[in-house]
């Protein structure tokens, strides 16, 4: 009569069957069954390695821009695949990237400024730094020019005349109301230089928002060492080897940082910037800033700081005339030379500086503004050379500044 067994019985009993089958199965034929395993698994390796091959002969083109439109779709869950033109492209609803990992240039001086970043994209890609101190290409320093402008450059043939014969000198960036076109030919050093952008509005965060916009874009190419910001007023006052030499050799910043004890000054501070910014430390200064490259990631990398200002600096607090001020004071004080280099009139009063037309221009009223009666220290050393730039400059003044531009400004 057959047992009856319980249910842990049989469940030890099935399992004892399973060993025993697989036990056979392995025992029979073992070595014809171990030479089948070793050809497929020959046979995977080759395709393996025939996939590689075959992939690290495609022929495709990376810019930074499609580097960047990768970073942004494999963030947003989108898929890279490989077409059958051996290529490798980044499949989404509107476009197709070409890559080509071989080619440095495109990744250390983007030729296209046009990108799809957010804010915050840009500026975690701006602020990568790479270990390795030596560049493996030859480096050029450049000085990027950063345009902050609501539209038109009503002065830019000077500003063609002054940057004419150093292409390899400079780069230009400029910063527009979203939607406006800069009406360049193609011929002209500012065709294709608008960085992608948005509304900005006098007294609040936005403009300073705007400044790191441009910064980081700047900041993308691996060439640019001094950055300077400029409005669509700004005249330089000087050649550009004078400029150039100026900014590339100076061992300091310069971004008019002072300790201003009125309401226009200290009177901006709000204490609920306790403890991260003590009043003794707020600064106010000037937006027009010339900054070098190390100073300018830090600016872009910072968080902690700026959203205190976003929180708590509103009119009469300006964000762009206290920001950058204070923070170098605080943890970049020594390299930072306290005063701007661009000159500006501010004798008539008001929240808004002279404003110069065509009558104002002379060959005197130019000298004037070269000529400083002030000092001014230069690697620590006295000098009269303070201004590089001047501004605000009406449309109307362009005629005569080209007259006397050779003559009096040496371009």
């Amino acid at each position: 009569m057959p047992r009856n067994y319980t249910k842990s019985e049989k469940q030890e009993l099935e399992k004892l069957t399973t060993q025993q089958q697989l036990q056979g199965y392995f025992k029979k034929d073992a070595p014809s069954k171990i030479t089948k395993l070793a050809v497929l698994f020959l046979i995977f390796i080759a395709g393996l390695v025939t996939g590689l091959l075959s992939s690290s002969s495609h022929r495709s083109t990376l810019t930074l821009q499609n580097y960047n439109n990768l970073y942004a779709a494999v963030k947003r869950g989108q898929t890279i695949t490989t077409s059958t033109s051996s290529s490798a492209s980044l499949r989404n609803n509107d476009n197709s990237l070409n890559f080509d990992c071989k080619n440095i240039d495109n990744l250390v001086h983007p030729k296209e400024l046009n990108h799809n970043l957010s804010d915050e994209e840009l500026l975690w890609r701006a602020s990568m730094v790479p270990k390795v101190v030596e560049y493996p290409f030859k480096r050029v320093p450049k000085v990027a020019f950063m345009f902050l402008t609501r539209g038109p450059l009503p002065l830019l043939p000077l500003w063609e005349r002054f940057f004419k014969g150093y292409e390899q000198y400079y780069s230009i960036y400029v910063h527009t109301i979203p939607g406006f076109v800069l009406e360049v030919s193609p011929d002209s050093v500012f065709f294709g230089r608008q960085i992608p952008s948005k509304e900005v509005s006098w007294g609040n965060v936005s403009l300073a928002d705007a400044e790191k916009r441009l910064l980081a874009n700047a900041l993308l190419d691996f060439s640019n060492e001094r950055f300077v910001l400029l409005s669509e007023s700004c005249i330089p006052i000087y050649n550009f080897q004078t400029v150039y030499k100026y900014l590339t050799e100076s061992t300091h910043t310069f971004v008019e940082s002072y300790d201003d004890p009125t309401r226009f000054g200290r009177g901006r501070y709000d204490r609920h910037m306790r403890p991260s910014i003590m009043i003794d430390q707020w600064r106010k200064g000037a937006q027009w800033f010339e900054i070098n490259r190390a100073l300018g990631i830090e600016i872009i990398s910072d968080y902690k700081y700026y959203d205190l200002f976003r929180k708590y600096c509103h009119p009469p607090c300006f964000p762009d005339e206290h920001y950058i001020p204070t923070y170098l004071n605080i943890f970049h004080a020594p390299f930072n030379s306290n005063r701007t280099l661009t000159k500006v009139d501010w004798s008539l009063g008001g929240p808004h500086p002279t404003t110069f037309v065509r009558d104002n221009i002379t060959e005197g009223f130019i000298q004037n503004i070269r000529n400083n009666k002030k000092k001014c220290l230069y690697n620590s050393k006295s000098t009269t050379v303070c201004y590089l730039f001047a501004r605000k400059f009406a449309p109307s003044a362009l005629e005569p500044l080209l007259d006397l531009s050779l003559k009096v400004m040496g371009f």
